[in-house]
């Protein structure tokens, strides 16, 4: 009995060395290995934990921000500084300027009076309708001229003269006159006095001709009324993204809608008026 205790008691004593030895034998490679620069996992409770080289003790570390998530921008606030970035576009966003609209209005009523100007009726002539005519007066080059630089168109009653420049020039200004749809034919001088004088007869106005030239008048009134319309769906459009942004007051977006529908009615309104002058002067002539 006495000897089986000794026998427990040596056994425990060589197994408690034996640990000490492997623990300090295990704190030994950590520390060697640790001052070579290699992370390893430390044996201890906290084995989660792992041991970086000083080159990287830099990186252990995290700073995190200290903003309150209450202090994010948005809605109005956003939408304000925005405008104040950027003043341009503060500046453009005026819902009660109608510059563009007017200016779109004053050029459509403009080409209106210059396609109703080339419509003839009986013995009335107008000269422009020649003097918009292309002429080439080199055939050696693709250059072409209005035949209003190179010559003078004066309405003689029912004939037209054409007082060329050069003399040069005679022969283009004729081809060109021949070649439009005008249904016109120059002659030269008859009396044989000028080289450079060409003469027109204009013939006598029919019914059938009158007709054309009031539907002439009827079309280049739709054309008119198409031209306002994209002028005032332009306006709309303006208006439209001032809405969809909220830069404008819904009570000024109702009173400049307003106007502007008064602004395209009115223009509207001169191209009928201008079309049904046209037709009555077309008819009578």
């Amino acid at each position: 009995m006495r000897a089986s205790r000794q026998l427990i008691q040596t056994t425990t004593t060589a197994t408690a060395g034996l640990l000490r030895s492997n623990a300090c034998l295990s704190t030994s490679v950590i520390h060697a290995r640790i001052a070579n620069g290699v992370a390893t996992t430390q044996t201890s409770p906290l084995s989660g934990l792992r041991f970086l080289p000083s080159s990287f003790q830099g990186l252990s570390r995290r700073n995190f921000a200290s903003s309150s998530c209450f202090q994010k921008k948005g809605g109005k606030q956003a939408r304000e500084e925005k405008r104040a970035e950027s003043p341009k576009d503060a500046q453009a966003e005026d819902p009660f300027d109608f510059s563009t609209l007017e200016k779109d209005i004053a050029n459509v009523l403009e080409r209106l009076k210059t396609d109703l100007s080339k419509l003839r009726a009986g013995g009335r002539f107008n000269p422009e309708v020649l003097e918009v005519l292309r002429v080439q007066p080199n055939k050696a080059e693709s250059t072409t001229v209005k035949l209003g630089d190179l010559a003078q168109v004066i309405p003689k009653g029912r004939t037209v003269h054409i007082m060329v420049g050069e003399k040069d020039h005679v022969k283009p200004v004729t081809s060109a006159i021949q070649s439009s749809n005008l249904s016109l034919t120059p002659q030269p001088d008859p009396t044989g006095h000028n080289a450079n004088l060409l003469v027109i007869n204009i013939p006598p106005p029919t019914t059938e001709s009158r007709r054309a030239a009031v539907a002439d008048a009827t079309k280049a009134g739709e054309k008119a009324s198409m031209a306002m319309r994209d002028a005032r769906g332009k306006q709309q459009k303006k208006q439209r993204a001032m809405q969809k942004d909220k830069s404008v007051r819904p009570d000024d977006l109702k009173k400049a809608g307003s106007q502007m529908e008064k602004i395209a009615e009115a223009g509207a309104g001169e191209i009928k008026k201008i079309v049904d002058g046209a037709k009555k002067v077309l008819e009578s002539g």
